[in-house]
């Protein structure tokens, strides 16, 4: 028997799914294979590979509707709406970088499962947000479709917002449906030099609530700066403008403007701008093996309130050496933590519950990663639906078990 089952169609899924069940069997899913070293280690007998599923099934640029097979790297998606002047305005991030794999590697499914967003999730929201339709398996060895190729879909319950964020674990994705958008026709980046992380989360919620309309707010404290080119020196603060280029110009200005009593403010015109943004969208200043120990330096992903992130991270700096990078006006704090048998598990979660907010583990060993908490930890009540919802669709404990709680 083969330690691994690679369909090369949704009907071989669905019959890899029953014969799992009926074997008595757990499946790990994976699609290219990019996250895989996220979550609690893998508790399962056999993987269900499923990059053979690839392929643009449908892209209408004038619907902005695109549909793909679940493993189709989303690299490959990404250039061809490029190539219409489009874009997917949740700007998944690529853990690569981090996790120190090939690059380019994530799949359209393992985006949307995973619910990735980057910096311009405070103005486009998630993956989760831009999700109109799958079809999938469920644990039960039962195919399933839900949503449409439509933008607006109402019909019927909005499964694509619970398979979002599930990891896997109800659902194997065979085929998904997106919305995509128009790119910006240029980008500009206002940068304010200098500035503690306190200082910085006020600059940003000043900006966020002006009508300059930021699509992205950043803060690279001195030792995260320092690694990325574009603004290597001191702290910068970033605040980034997209559209029209009429628009930028005047927005810049009024932005410029209002930021100015802060520091000093410099920019980025656009192609600098975009190598930026796409290095804090993949958290590259703590890239495993930019520096001796990177790999095995912890580092955690804690969302929290934007006007809590400066503060969180104090807590956190104040019971473990860390490094940070602050995104989404504050509201997403990025955490590399000195190496320890927790991970520094603790002194984040007693920072998260003392500030409100979630932290997830996103880089440390097998070991570590099966002994504590990965994802954050759910209280009675959570938990309990938890399992019901994973008991609706996957009884058997077929897909992905464990991978985000033990048990579940």
């Amino acid at each position: 028997m083969t330690d691994i089952l690679k369909p090369r169609d949704a009907g071989e899924v669905e019959a890899a799914v029953q014969w799992a069940l009926a074997e008595g069997k757990a499946l790990e899913l994976v699609g290219q294979g990019s996250k895989r070293a996220l979550g609690r280690p893998a508790q399962t007998d056999l993987t269900l590979d499923l990059s053979a599923l690839t392929g643009v099934t449908l892209y209408e640029p004038e619907e902005l509707v695109l549909s793909a097979k679940a493993g189709t790297p989303i690299a490959e998606i990404a250039a061809l709406v490029a190539s219409k002047d489009q874009e997917l305005a949740f700007e998944p991030m690529d853990y690569a970088a981090v996790l120190g794999t090939a690059a380019g590697r994530a799949s359209i499914g393992g985006v949307l499962a995973a619910n990735l967003a980057g910096p311009r999730r405070i103005k486009a929201g998630a993956a989760r947000d831009h999700f109109l339709g799958f079809s999938a398996v469920s644990g039960r060895g039962e195919a399933f479709k839900s949503g449409g190729r439509v933008v607006k879909n109402v019909t019927g319950y909005d499964l694509c917002k619970l398979l979002a964020g599930s990891w896997g674990t109800l659902a194997a994705m065979t085929e998904v449906t997106i919305k995509v958008l128009p790119k910006p026709e240029t980008e500009v980046t206002v940068l304010i030099r200098g500035l503690e992380p306190a200082r910085a989360v006020e600059a940003m919620t000043i900006a966020m609530g002006s009508s300059c309309d930021v699509s992205g707010a950043a803060h690279l404290p001195v030792e995260a700066a320092s690694r990325i080119p574009q603004v290597a020196g001191a702290a910068v603060t970033a605040l980034r403008l997209e559209g029209f280029l009429p628009s930028v110009t005047h927005r810049r200005g009024v932005l410029e403007e209002l930021v100015k009593r802060f520091g000093d403010v410099a920019s980025l015109d656009a192609e600098p701008s975009r190598l930026l943004w796409r290095a804090v969208r993949d958290v590259a200043p703590f890239a495993a093996g930019l520096s001796a120990g990177a790999t095995e330096r912890p580092l955690w992903r804690i969302s929290t309130a934007p006007g809590r992130g400066a503060e969180l991270a104090a807590t956190i700096a104040h019971g473990a050496a860390a490094e940070f990078l602050y995104d989404w006006a504050g509201g997403l704090v990025w955490a590399a933590l000195a190496p320890s048998d927790d991970a520094g598990a603790a002194v984040v979660r007693s920072a998260v519950a003392a500030s409100g907010g979630h932290a997830t583990l996103i880089r440390a060993g097998a070991a570590v990663r099966a002994a504590i908490a990965v994802f954050p930890p759910q209280d009675d009540a959570l938990a309990a639906l938890t399992r019901r919802v994973k008991a609706s669709f996957d009884p058997k404990g077929v897909l992905n078990p464990g991978r985000m709680w033990a048990g579940v």
